[in-house]
Order: C-alpha cells, then sequence, then structure tokens
C-alpha cells in the first residue's frame, strides 16, 4: 500500500513537472481600454481593474446620488502601468453632487480630463501614494469652509489643471500629511492656472497652502513650478508655505492680491518667479531659506518683507498658540532678486524678535517713491545690491549698495532687462551659495550680473506664464 501510495505520488509529481509554469499559475487579467458611460459600469470597471488599465469616461453629465462616490479602494497600478480613468475629451465628462472619487489603499492612479463639480472635498488620503490628478477642470460648488482638492499621500503630482471661480472661504490645494504633524511627501504642483477667487475676508482664501502650523517643522519635499495665478484675492498668501523644505520656483502670480510667504517652517528655496501688477510679493518667516532670481513689479503692497517674530524659533514641544506665532527669519540668503516700481520695496516688521544674520545681496531695487528700504534689524549682510530711482535709499547701510542706474529696458513680455553696458554686468559679489542660472533660464557664468537678469542677446527659456502656458490644454 505505502509502495503503490508513492509511486503514484511520483507519477503525479513527473506529470506536474511537465506543465509549464505559467499554465499553473493563475492568469493575470492583460491592461486593457474600455469605455463605460454610466457610473455603474464605471464602478465595475474600476473595481476589476489591473496595472495599465485605461478606462474612458464617455461624455455626459454623471450626477453621484447623495452619499454614494466612485470608490478607488485597493487599486493598484505600477510606475510604469498605472491605473488611469480618463474623460473621453477634456471637460467632456462631468461630475456633480456631493462626491466624485473616493481613494482608499490604492496607488499609481491617474484620474484625468474630468469637470469636477462636487460639493464635498476630494482628499487623496495617506494609504494612496502616487495619485496623479492632471488636465482636470475643478470649480467645486460655492461653499463656505471647503477646501476643494487636500492631498496626504506621498509622492502625488497635481498637474496641468485649472482651479478657478468662487467667492467664499476655502482654499483650492492643500498639502497636508498623515496625523497631526507630518507632511505628505514630495508633492508635485506643475503648470496648474489657479484663476479668479474673490472672497473678501482677511484669511482663508489661498489658492496652495503647504501644512498648517502643527506640520510646520516637518520636512515635506514639494515642488510648486511652473504655475500660474490670476486674480487670486481670497487671502494676503497665494503661495502659504506651512513645512520645510520646499521649493516655490519659475510660478507666475499676476494682478493678485496674495503673494508668496512662507509663512512657517525652514530651508525653503523661492527662485525664479514673476510677481507683476499685484498687491503683496515675498513674504518670509523660518529659517535657512534661499530667495534667487525673483523679479517683481508694479506691486501696490510690500513687494518683499523680511518677517520679525513674536518667537525666535518655532521647536517641538510648542503650545497650539505658541506654534502659530510668526518665527523671525534668521540666516536667509536674499539675492540676485530685481524689485522695480513698486509701492513698498524691501521692510521689516516690529515684532519684539527681529530677524538676524540675512544675507542681502547682489540685487536690484527701483523705485519712485517712499523708500527702498526700510528695515530695523542689524546683524544682516548687505553687499553688491544696486538702487536706483526717486524713492530714497532709506535704511540700507553705507558699504551695502551703490547708487546708480541698472539701465533696465523694458521688453515685449513687460519684464524690465538688462541693456548693454549696464553696471550691473559682471558686478556680483556674491560667491556662496552658486546660483548657476537666471531668472530667464540663461547660464550665469563665473562672472554674474546683479540683479534677476543675466545680460545676453538670447531669447529668454523663460519668460512669465500666460494660460496658455498652463492648464488642462497645457504641453
Amino acid at each position: 500500500m505505502q509502495r503503490r501510495t508513492f509511486l503514484t505520488g511520483t507519477l503525479i509529481g513527473a506529470a506536474v513537472a511537465a506543465v509549464p509554469l505559467s499554465v499553473l499559475r493563475p492568469a493575470r487579467a492583460a491592461a486593457a481600454t474600455v469605455t463605460v458611460g454610466s457610473l455603474k459600469d464605471l464602478q465595475a470597471a474600476v473595481d476589476r481593474a489591473v496595472p495599465g488599465d485605461r478606462i474612458v469616461v464617455a461624455d455626459g453629465t454623471y450626477t453621484v446620488p447623495a452619499g454614494g462616490s466612485v470608490r478607488i479602494s485597493g487599486r493598484n497600478g505600477t510606475t510604469d502601468a498605472p491605473i488611469t480613468v480618463v474623460s473621453q475629451s477634456r471637460g467632456g465628462a462631468v461630475l456633480q453632487g456631493e462626491r466624485s472619487f473616493v481613494f482608499s489603499d490604492s496607488s499609481n492612479i491617474t484620474v484625468s480630463g474630468f469637470a469636477f463639480r462636487q460639493s464635498s472635498t476630494l482628499e487623496i488620503p495617506a494609504s494612496c501614494p502616487r495619485i496623479r490628478l492632471t488636465r482636470n477642470d475643478f470649480r467645486f460648488a460655492d461653499v463656505s469652509g471647503l477646501d476643494w482638492v487636500v492631498v496626504r499621500g506621498d509622492d502625488a503630482k497635481i498637474d496641468r489643471n485649472h482651479f478657478h471661480d468662487r467667492t467664499t472661504e476655502g482654499i483650492f490645494l492643500v498639502v497636508d500629511g498623515p496625523g497631526t504633524t507630518a507632511m505628505a511627501q514630495r508633492t508635485q504642483i506643475l503648470r496648474n492656472h489657479f484663476s479668479d477667487h474673490s472672497y473678501p475676508g482677511a484669511n482663508g482664501g489661498e489658492p496652495i497652502r503647504l501644512g498648517v502650523s502643527s506640520r510646520a517643522l516637518s520636512s515635506a519635499g514639494a515642488f510648486v513650478e511652473y504655475n500660474l495665478f490670476e486674480r487670486c484675492d481670497g487671502d494676503p498668501e497665494t503661495v502659504s508655505v506651512k513645512s520645510s523644505d520646499n521649493t516655490v520656483r519659475y510660478n507666475t502670480v499676476r494682478d493678485s492680491r496674495g503673494g508668496i510667504v512662507l509663512r512657517h517652517g525652514n530651508r525653503t528655496t523661492v527662485e525664479g518667479n514673476h510677481l507683476l501688477g499685484g498687491t503683496d510679493g515675498l513674504r518670509l518667516y523660518g529659517n535657512d531659506h534661499l530667495v534667487v532670481n525673483n523679479y517683481l513689479a508694479g506691486l501696490s503692497g510690500r513687494a518683499l518683507v523680511i518677517g520679525s517674530g513674536t518667537t525666535r524659533d518655532h521647536h517641538s514641544g510648542e503650545t497650539t498658540e505658541e506654534r502659530r506665532g510668526n518665527d523671525a527669519c534668521d540666516r536667509a540668503v536674499i539675492a540676485y532678486n530685481t524689485l522695480v516700481g513698486n509701492a513698498g520695496t524691501l521692510s521689516g516688521e516690529t515684532r519684539a524678535h527681529e530677524p538676524r544674520d540675512v544675507v542681502v545681496a547682489d540685487n536690484i531695487l527701483s523705485g519712485g517713491t517712499g523708500s527702498l528700504v526700510a528695515m530695523g534689524a542689524t546683524g544682516f549682510t548687505w553687499q553688491g545690491n544696486i538702487l536706483w530711482g526717486a524713492a530714497a535709499n532709506g535704511t540700507v547701510p553705507s558699504g551695502g549698495y551703490r547708487r546708480v542706474d541698472p539701465l533696465l529696458r523694458l521688453e515685449s513680455d513687460g519684464v524690465y532687462r538688462l541693456s548693454a553696458g549696464s553696471p550691473a554686468i559682471n558686478a556680483a559679489t556674491l560667491t556662496d551659495p552658486v546660483v548657476t542660472q537666471d531668472l530667464d533660464g540663461h547660464p550665469r557664468g563665473s562672472s554674474r550680473d546683479v540683479g534677476a537678469d543675466e545680460y545676453t542677446t538670447l531669447a529668454p527659456v523663460r519668460r512669465p506664464l500666460t494660460p496658455a502656458d498652463v492648464g488642462p490644454d497645457a504641453a
């Protein structure tokens, strides 16, 4: 009996060995493209989606029932083969009702081309890394206090969308994180168009907020780049940074009440931004920031504020009220910027803790009224700056500037750049940190020019952004 059993087992083993391994394993469904025309069919397609699947939603208006949603739960694409849910044409599939997509325990999902008209927040939770929202039109119900999109998952990409038209308190795009102190990591906010927020309140209407007071000391590593902000009047802060280690670069803020504000946190880079014709420019709190190659022109408020603080440094163990306070700006480097024609050029504040050890080097400050510098702080390093115009020098110390005409010329894109023979050419003094490009994307070389522009006869690589450069139809 034992002998017979042994022989039977051996024969079965041999037979199994002869069957190809691919036959024994359950076959994984191949990636496919499927078109759906109802919420029921959309949910069914999502529930069976595998990496590489493309679910096309036919053009039309889809009203999600109260309490319902399109659930994307336990679906995982891959980096090379995401699961994509896309409108048949950009803006052609309209999602209205209380909710649209609700994500959970999913990754590598792309949602593209929808017109979102819902009345509650669209959230990317912490359990959902690598979610991409691209080429969508966001115009939620104009509900007071509603934040439209909130990101808590790592490696989210929010690109080429249009956020527009609201009159109430609430934020277009919030980046937070899990718990109360952590931040979502490596969020990329790219080539979006933010426009027409007319909320008249004093606070709470930012287009973008990176973090919140309790998360200020957490590193986020977010990139906010190549975005256009127009008529964003919902808050004095267009990009409100309340976390650490972020990069805000190559954006254009035009005709907006708000500016770029490093409200909390440390070590953020603000580079190559255009702030044009609005109210406020850059405002800095926290430590060790790098502010280079920015162009601020025609602002009716304060162009560049080096902030004082209610506290010297934020630290773990603070009370909630202490964390909400302003942290004095220490050890920032402010270099190679051009400020021209602003009502207030460079100024400070009068809180208890003044900023310290800030480097202000190789900037062009040009204005027609008031004072170019209104700072009461001591212990700064001032060097290589050029001051010009009918405005008074103000409190800039002697030895930290030259008063000389920088020979700026107004070009067709509305930007003042250096002309041949400018005393700013090859006159920069700062050696560290090394800044390799200028505002326009041209190399600076070893002999650098003062201000945001490195003189050249070449056409700019980067210019102020227009609506054609951003949003759902951007390249």
